[in-house]
């Protein structure tokens, strides 16, 4: 085997390596771990504005907890899903017969239509009709149901309405349907 004399140079290196290492792993473990005094952490002012996010949070917070169904629903009696007959209605018993009206009553009518004079068009011809020598034609302008009607005597306003005479300022509807007379004069 071979031996090595130990020299005084191998322990003085193995020394100097140990004190060294040491004296480095104890400046590291220091500078990991300090001994000062931290000062605490600086305060934190709310602003309003913080305080009504807090107050909408917590508000939240309370209506979610209301929504939640203190009491479960109750259950239906009836199953949808299966099918049964219903129970047939009863007859209803007719009752007497009402004595019959010595009148008939008429059929009611239909309400009439808005109809508005709106004016009166007249134009002179050279034919002879009148004292003056010349004949005159008027025409009615009507305003009613979305519509503006320009009708002459003998023509239709509406599918109800005829047009029996045109004076000055009133125009004469005949209702076809029940032969009254309906009036329209300028206002």
């Amino acid at each position: 085997m071979l031996r090595f004399p130990v020299t005084p140079m191998n322990v003085k290196r193995t020394v100097t390596i140990a004190l060294v290492g040491g004296a480095l792993a104890a400046w590291l473990a220091g500078a990991a771990t300090s001994n000062r005094d931290l000062t605490p952490p600086p305060t934190v002012d709310t602003h309003p504005i913080e305080m009504k996010g807090a107050a909408l949070a917590s508000e939240i917070a309370r209506l979610h907890e209301r929504l939640r169904p203190e009491v479960s629903p109750r259950e239906s009696p009836r199953n949808l899903f299966a099918f049964r007959a219903a129970a047939p209605k009863p007859v209803p018993v007719p009752a007497a017969p009402k004595a019959a009206l010595s009148e008939a009553i008429p059929p009611a009518l239909p309400p009439q239509p808005a109809l508005k004079l709106v004016g009166i068009a007249e134009d002179t011809t050279g034919a002879p009709d009148d004292a003056d020598g010349q004949k005159s034609v008027r025409t009615a302008i009507i305003a009613g149901e979305g519509q503006l009607f320009l009708v002459k005597e003998g023509e239709s306003v509406t599918t109800r309405y005829r047009v029996a005479k045109i004076s000055a300022d009133v125009v004469e509807l005949t209702d076809l349907g029940i032969g009254a007379t309906r009036r329209l004069a300028l206002k």
